[in-house]
């Protein structure tokens, strides 16, 4: 599978200017896209969905053009988004039974079968006769998981994935991405949590203000900054000194004060250690100082 996104762009009626630009290549496999609130992710979520039109510009799926061949795109797509609703009438089986109906699952049996099989595997079994809207946030996040994937998609878009799981819960879901991703598959996670695609994603891109910034691996996007992760133990004086002047990653209380973990382009504390950065070391960085020295 691949899709190639090529100079797209979105602009709503108030001018504003959704997507810009935008020119992506996705191939098989868990492609993440970063990206702070009000980025672009969801816009171009909805579009690569059909639910949306661009403004200009142009999508491929293999040799399928998005503006022709909607309902072929349509047929081979499973879709998280967001703001997943649910049929208050239905209960947990009935509704994911009803979403393999629209996914053209054929044999009343048949169906049956995988919406027992997806409910066990997403943990729900046990509640499949509670009406859907019902369930906990979390269940109905994972009821939105297996109405997505029980049609055996081609193309899989999650938005913001892990919305209301804990942390089992998003172990789960990785898990099941991933045993997935083995096949003739994409699998497109949206979100502005760096921690749902450092474990799993092979490439990401990195989506601001409507513009794609930055495609490649996690390790392409760690080394940016390496070299401008420290972290530093000092007192309370000096925290509230360095929070003025750094990006701040995290911080841990400590006997004498605390340990923070900064980026920056010039680390000029005392007690100043240079660490090797992770993807939310990388991502921050990026953000906060790669792209206003870029621009």
């Amino acid at each position: 599978m691949r899709i190639s996104i090529k100079d797209l762009n979105k602009i709503y009626a108030n001018d504003k200017k959704a997507l810009d630009s935008v020119n992506l290549e996705i191939n098989n496999g868990m492609f993440g896209l970063l990206g702070p609130n009000g980025a672009g992710k969801s816009t171009l979520m909805r579009i690569l969905t059909t639910l949306m039109k661009p403004t200009s510009g142009s999508v491929k799926v293999n040799d399928f053009d998005l503006d022709k061949h909607r309902e072929e795109i349509r047929s081979i797509l499973g879709y998280l988004p967001q703001d997943f609703r649910f049929f208050s009438k239905l209960k947990t089986w009935e509704f994911l039974d009803y979403a393999g109906g629209l996914a053209k699952i054929k044999g009343k049996r048949k169906r049956r079968q995988l919406v027992d099989e997806w409910l066990e595997k997403v943990g729900l079994y046990e509640v499949r006769d509670r009406q859907a809207n019902k369930l906990s946030g979390g269940m109905k996040r994972r009821l939105g998981i297996a109405q997505a994937l029980i049609g055996d998609p081609k193309i899989i878009v999650v938005d913001e994935p892990t919305t209301g799981l804990d942390p089992e819960e998003r172990i789960r879901f990785r898990n099941i991405l991933s045993e997935i991703s083995q096949k003739d598959v994409i699998i497109i996670l949206s979100t502005h949590i760096v921690g749902d695609i450092s474990s799993v994603c092979q490439d990401l891109a990195l989506l601001n203000n409507g513009r794609m910034e930055f495609q490649g691996s996690p390790e392409a996007l760690i080394n940016k900054a390496r070299g401008h992760v420290y972290q530093i133990n000092t007192s309370g004086t000096e925290y509230d000194m360095i929070k003025e002047k750094y990006a701040v990653i995290s911080t841990i209380p400590t006997n004498t004060g605390w340990e923070v973990q900064v980026v920056g382009d010039k680390i000029e504390a005392k007690n100043a250690v240079e660490i090797a950065p992770n993807l939310e070391h990388a991502y921050v960085y990026f953000m906060e100082y790669y792209l206003n020295n870029k621009n």
